[in-house]
């Protein structure tokens, strides 16, 4: 069975590679032919040994369609329309396709949304209706989908990032750190229409309270293009080079870097649920629905809302959530433990479809 799966994959941002890699790991030993549509079809073999088409070269994008058996969307908020129409438009475009060359789409941990504009939220629903089969990852998604219009019911899952089994490290009980000092990872993410200035301030002054209070805050690129620039703008802003995770191949190794870490406080979803499968408690802070209802499959705090956060506040939930860490992190792994197997779900739905 040849399944070409869709996706922001290959783009440099570790949260869509973990769910790619989730997604491997929930198929594992079973006898399908995977082509993944990307955006560095070397970058994506060199990393993770997958052949790729690349996402624009639409020649062979429509050649995949054609050769495939089904056109799979292994999770992601993939058809929203926050940046722009752009993104829903495209992998409405691939749904369509597929259906016109009778191939069977299966959308699988669907984060849904945020849908604003009236064409987004149109080829979001036409797409989502043209599916053979859809599940999302949190009931929020459910709701979106059912304000959209869409005639079908939904299964619940979860995100395929829960799928990632712990990478193994020799030291990884150890904290890291130097002399007594604990490394707590921060994710944060652009955001707002004033150039960052809101999210450069809040997260350059908690590195600051951090450091004060004995912590080393080290912040974390989950997307190359996005992350990378902002961190840089954080430690220009700090008077030089902060501490910094940058450049990174795999989800795997940003698992292995955060197992040693004491907490993390993230804006980014994928970061939160790498912290979590490590064990790692994950202080989230929201700016996008998403977030909250992560936050909430947990049992973690709710996220405050970056509108008008200030970075007292972030490291005032932080300190009160890690408080008892090691209880916090027991729970986290054994609630990670039912989230994979919800998210195994996934599985269930791309065969039953399959087979039917």
């Amino acid at each position: 069975m040849r399944l070409l799966l869709g996706g922001y994959f290959g783009c440099g941002n570790m949260g869509d590679d973990a769910i790619l890699l989730g997604f491997l790991k929930g198929i594992e030993g079973k006898s399908y032919d995977i082509k993944v549509l990307c955006n560095n079809v070397e970058g994506l073999m060199r990393s993770y040994g997958l052949t790729g088409v690349h996402r624009k070269d639409f020649g062979s994008v429509s050649a995949a369609i054609k050769d495939c058996d089904a056109l799979v969307f292994p999770g992601g908020s993939i058809f929203q329309d926050v940046t722009s129409t752009k993104s829903v438009a495209y992998y409405a475009k691939l749904v369509s396709d597929a259906k016109k060359a009778g191939k069977k789409v299966v959308l699988l941990g669907q984060g849904v949304g945020p849908l604003n504009g009236f064409f987004g939220k149109r080829l979001a629903s036409g797409a989502f209706n043209q599916a053979d089969a859809l599940a999302v990852r949190d009931p929020a998604s459910v709701s979106a989908l059912r304000a959209l219009g869409y005639k079908g019911t939904p299964r619940v899952t979860a995100d395929m990032a829960w799928l990632l089994p712990t990478p193994s490290q020799a030291e990884e009980s150890e904290a890291f750190g130097v002399a007594g000092t604990k490394t707590v990872g921060i994710s944060a993410r652009p955001f707002g229409n004033d150039k960052n200035k809101a999210v450069i301030k809040v997260f350059g002054g908690l590195a600051q309270l951090l450091t004060r209070n004995g912590y080393i805050p080290t912040f974390i690129e989950m997307d190359h293009d996005e992350d990378g620039p902002l961190i840089l703008e954080i430690a220009k802003a700090q008077g030089g080079k902060v501490p910094d995770m940058r450049n990174l191949t795999s989800p795997k190794q940003i698992q292995q870097r955060m197992a040693r870490m004491e907490g993390v406080i993230a804006m980014r979803l994928h970061a939160g649920i790498l912290a979590a499968t490590v064990g790692v408690p994950p202080f989230m802070v929201a700016y996008d629905p998403k977030v909250s209802a992560f936050a909430n499959a947990i049992g973690a705090p709710t996220p405050p809302n970056m509108q008008g956060l200030t970075a007292e506040r972030i490291f005032e939930g932080f300190t009160s959530y890690i408080k008892d860490r090691d209880r916090t992190s027991q729970a986290l792994l054994k609630r990670r433990e039912e989230l994979a197997k919800e998210a195994l779900a996934n599985i269930d739905v791309l065969e039953s479809t399959l087979r039917g």
